[in-house]
């Protein structure tokens, strides 16, 4: 943590120091990544982006690839503190949710605020993931941790009793994953020019006729 100085600046740790660079450097690359494509953007460019010497981010990150992933993972949570994205407070909102529909609305809107802030980078990890296999088994993993994420939905849905009936949480977790997907809302707000307000009320309403037991419906 910084610390005050008699009758001077704050004193800044190295610690403070090295967080403040990493963040250099990862806005820097996304700033790069969008304009310019994965493939076309060095590390040399990135540092002089930066402000930073080319061999601090290699301290760093090491290489490009992770320096991508670094950059997908703070558009996905909104920081770089180092807490997964369902441990943050919002899962307490949802499993506190008083049913079904509560439950979906607050998904989407923690979804329509993640998108928001990962749709400009999709199309750079595809790229990434095209011509980099490592890159390509990163975006497998991606996928199935996606997928597991909305299983953990379906579960909850099922513990509050509000799946349709006759639907399976495995099934419930595919139509999940099918409907609540970046590629689905990129097609919706970019392609087709919806206001993400718009998506997120079709996906809530969508998503809740697919999966969720109608008022008054037997489990």
């Amino acid at each position: 943590m910084s610390k005050a100085v008699k009758g001077g600046a704050p004193h800044v740790s190295r610690a403070d120091q090295a967080v403040a660079t990493r963040r250099r450097v990862v806005d820097a690359a996304r700033r790069l990544f969008t304009q310019h494509g994965y493939a076309a953007t060095t590390l040399q460019q990135i540092a002089d982006e930066a402000g930073v010497a080319v061999q601090t981010v290699y301290f760093h990150f090491g290489n490009k690839r992770t320096l991508l992933k670094r950059v997908a993972d703070f558009a996905a949570v909104g920081d770089d503190q180092p807490v997964a994205l369902l441990d943050r407070p919002w899962i307490e909102e949802l499993r506190a949710a008083s049913g079904g529909p509560e439950t979906v609305a607050v998904w989407l809107r923690v979804s329509r605020e993640i998108f928001g802030r990962v749709a400009p980078i999709l199309h750079i990890v595809r790229d990434a993931a095209g011509s980099d296999a490592e890159m390509a088994a990163q975006w497998e993993t991606n996928q199935q941790q996606r997928h597991t994420a909305h299983r953990m939905l379906a579960e909850t849905l099922d513990a509050k009793g509000a799946l349709r009936p006759g639907l399976t949480v495995d099934e419930a977790a595919d139509i999940l994953f099918a409907l609540i997907s970046l590629e689905v809302y990129v097609l919706l707000t970019v392609e087709r020019g919806w206001a993400p307000e718009r998506w997120e009320r079709w996906a809530t309403s969508t998503v809740s006729d697919a999966v969720l037991a109608r008022s008054g419906s037997a489990r």
